[in-house]
């Protein structure tokens, strides 16, 4: 007999079907696994004969064989112990057939027989619905997996305690979903004083979902925009959630199986790693770009990144994903982020004050400059200035508008753009999304704006893509006036915020 038990692979934001078989037959005593496991999963056969020893079993001294098919897929993690162990329980038994196969099953197994939780259970839950089954997970995971909606769900403390459960003996409760969270508290616009231009490229940023680069002194108050910008975007919608929250669980980042509502805020450090920024590593973990989906990816001290690891950023930022290329495998995740970068004018800071600059002037600011390759300037839509603050500004009293009216700004323009792209196209939710023949029937502007697109094309020596961006920037901008079409004023405002040429 060869007991089945389902359980998933994981790749990407993908969880995978995968069919554990276990045989016992007769021959001499040994366990193995096949079906290119990793490491992890190697290391199945202790954990789960630990785990079946702590229960007053004990493995037959037979031929014991766990092949996990597909066997040409590479399977990872620890999350096949769960499987493995109700496999060989089936095998041996102690626990039905029929009682099993209306689910699929993951989780660690500790050595005393404990269910530990486990990355991935969201993804889980959602396949497992997909094939109308129900879902076996650790307890700690089971309001996590709730969140798929439908199907059952059981949430077992330990493996006795999940034996106990289909022969009757004990009732393991269902779990219940943990409440999303939401409301966070982040700093707001009114602590910046002054600088009514960068803030007003940051309110354009927020509603269309721009791209947006600080240029200025230390001290200037770049980081602080940066970090308020969270404040004043909307919500996530629910599909936005549910896809957050996928790359979360594959992380292992959902705190106590709670689905967010806050869109994510993500501010490596500028030594972090390409794996680390787009994602990868010896299992093709989601990195910072998509960690930030559906939200913000803050650059600090732009430059000081390595030029390699920024240019990876390239095909993200258009194309709204990350493609980790493997021998073996090719895995996809989500990045539709926003780009937030700051930067010095040079390694110095005070490239525009003479008494503070150093001696290398104006060739630190070249070379400093130079570290950001063309390419990457292009795909940034929004360009500002942010000057270096005076006594007189730091003395004002706060400003009257805060973070609340500037995101009531933000979540009228959102709407706008709701509602216009929903009929011609519903993945796409902003203006920063737009493309081809969708962004020329929204954006083109009238007579005046065309001819000033046009001029400024020759003038400014805008790319392709630098055109089209402006024209996104300009829709923006149009739709937080309320204005129908754009106008030649909502270009000129878009074109101020280009830079003739990124370099000193």
């Amino acid at each position: 007999m060869v007991a089945h038990i389902n359980t998933v692979a994981f790749q990407g934001i993908e969880a995978l079907d995968v069919d554990v078989q276990v045989s016992i037959s007769a021959g001499l005593p040994s366990f193995t696994i096949v079906g290119l496991p990793d490491k992890a999963v190697a290391e199945s056969r202790e954990r789960v004969r630990a785990a079946i020893g702590a229960m007053g079993l004990a493995l037959p001294p037979k031929r014991i064989t766990v092949n996990l098919a597909p066997a040409d897929m590479l399977k990872e993690g620890s999350h096949f112990d769960l499987p493995i162990a109700l496999g060989l329980l089936v095998a041996m038994d102690v626990v039905g057939v029929e009682e099993v196969a209306d689910y699929a099953a993951l989780g660690e197994l500790g050595l005393d027989g404990a269910l530990i939780p486990v990355t991935g259970v969201l993804l889980a839950a959602v396949e497992a619905n997909a094939h109308g089954r129900g879902l076996i997970c650790p307890q700690t995971n089971g309001a996590e997996a709730v969140w798929a909606g439908g199907g059952e769900v059981v949430g077992a403390g330990s493996l006795l305690a999940l034996v106990n459960h289909f022969k009757g003996s004990q009732i393991i409760s269902p779990p219940l979903p943990a409440t999303p969270e939401r409301g966070a508290i982040y700093p707001d616009l009114k602590d910046i004083k002054g600088q009514e231009t960068a803030k007003r490229a940051l309110e354009v940023a927020a509603a269309g979902g721009h791209n947006l680069l600080m240029i200025g002194p230390p001290g200037a108050g770049k980081s602080m925009l940066a970090q308020r910008l969270p404040g004043i975007l909307p919500p996530l919608d629910a599909r936005e959630a549910l896809t957050v929250s996928m790359i979360a669980s594959v992380a292992g980042l959902l705190r106590n199986g709670a689905l967010t509502l806050n869109r994510p805020f993500r501010d490596p450090h500028h030594s972090a790693s390409m794996p680390a920024l787009v994602g990868g590593g010896a299992r093709a973990k989601p990195g910072e770009a998509s960690l930030a989906h559906q939200g913000v990816l803050f650059l600090d001290e732009l430059p000081e990144f390595s030029r390699p690891v920024l240019d990876a950023l390239r095909q993200p930022t258009e194309s709204g994903q990350v493609s980790i290329a493997r021998v073996n495998a090719h895995v996809t995740y989500p990045a539709r982020f926003q780009l937030i970068a700051a930067m010095n004018p040079c390694r110095c800071g005070y490239l525009s004050d003479p008494e503070r600059a150093c001696t290398r002037v104006p060739r630190c600011a070249r070379e400093y400059q130079a570290r950001i390759s063309g390419p990457l300037y292009d795909r940034i839509d929004l360009h500002v200035e942010v000057p270096e603050l005076s006594a007189t500004d730091l003395s004002l009293p706060p400003p009257a508008e805060g973070s609340p009216e500037v995101a009531a700004r933000v979540a009228r323009a959102r709407a706008v753009q709701r509602a216009r792209f929903q009929p011609l196209d519903g993945d796409v939710r902003t203006n920063a999304e737009a493309e081809g023949e969708l962004l020329e029937k929204v954006a083109t502007p009238g007579e005046g704006g065309k001819s000033l697109l046009t001029e400024a094309v020759d003038k400014m020596k805008l790319s392709a893509r630098g055109y089209h961006r402006v024209m996104r920037v300009a829709r923006t901008l149009a739709d937080l006036e309320g204005s129908a079409g754009v106008g030649r004023i909502h270009i000129a405002e878009a074109l101020s915020y280009r830079r003739i040429n990124p370099q000193v």
